[in-house]
């Protein structure tokens, strides 16, 4: 890794989302994006591309710097340390792309960087097409292959089988490597699929608040969920089609949930309420 000079770091967690197949609607990377931006995050290093990327499938972009002199930004991974208020550790920020080619050496750096930070529990974020009705709460899964995270994080062992991608290659090393991982993955419906998808951003990064246990500045991304939502209520009141398929997911979506557990939503998103009350009346 290409690098800065790393600061020392307190108890760092790694959170990590890549563009491309795990990243539907961009979800995933716009909650890196929002933390980088929230929590001031500071770059710390990047990975070379050449080893990764085949720059006919991920093109180099050219534009102007902070000074107005053009350069070239060239696609890669990069890696950024923010210090949330309120948090009692670091948080290693990894934003990137998912690679074209050497996954096994790829993830080997990432664990390299995860090493040499220090870093105590990982956490991949992802996002996937589904059979969800945009009117409804954007389902979250978290998910993790170690049992006791799955206790202690009121998570799912993980029990998928089929097609991965690098989040489930990442994961996979850092099992071998003895580092705890899990991922939450959030489901976007497939009908509206195309980024940006505010509301599955918001979503999982209300499940990060638990997982982290920290209140995570929300900025305009409940106003932004909004105006999605009314923007895609807008396009299926145009094609009859396309309500009645969303009235049958909500059917089966409605019919599906058990009291309880929307009960149990309803208390969770309370408590994060409560906490992010508490912590503004403390600025």
């Amino acid at each position: 890794m290409e690098r800065q000079e790393l600061p020392e770091l307190d108890d760092p967690w790694m959170l990590v989302a890549f563009e491309g197949w795990n990243d539907a609607a961009d979800a995933a990377t716009g909650v890196i994006d929002h933390l980088i931006e929230w929590w001031d995050a500071e770059l710390i290093g990047e990975l070379d591309p050449e080893d990764y990327y085949d720059f006919q499938v991920n093109r180099p972009h050219v534009g102007p710097d902070a000074h107005g002199d053009r350069i070239i930004t060239w696609p890669t991974t990069r890696f950024y340390v923010a210090r949330p208020a309120g948090a009692d550790r670091d948080i290693l920020l990894v934003r990137g792309i998912e690679p074209n080619m050497r996954w096994r050496q790829f993830v080997e750096e990432l664990i390299g960087v995860a090493d040499l930070t220090g870093v105590q529990m990982v956490v991949t974020l992802g996002a996937l097409l589904a059979d969800t009705p945009h009117t409804r709460p954007i389902p979250v899964s978290g998910t993790t292959s170690d049992p006791l995270l799955s206790t202690s994080l009121h998570l799912e062992e993980s029990t998928y089988e089929g097609p991965t991608g690098i989040n489930g290659v990442f994961a996979d090393t850092c099992v071998s490597s003895e580092i705890p991982s899990a991922s939450l993955w959030a489901a976007v419906p497939h009908y509206v699929g195309q980024p940006p998808c505010p509301k599955a951003t918001l979503a999982l990064l209300g499940q990060l608040e638990d997982v982290l246990e920290v209140s995570v500045p929300l900025g305009d991304l409940v106003e932004a969920s909004k105006a999605w939502e009314r923007g895609v209520e807008e396009l299926a009141s145009e094609d009859s089609e396309i309500a009645e398929y969303v009235e049958a997911l909500e059917q089966a979506r409605d019919t599906s949930e058990l009291p309880e557990a929307t009960g149990d939503a309803i208390a969770r998103e309370f408590e994060r309420y409560l906490k992010r009350r508490s912590r503004d009346s403390d600025t």
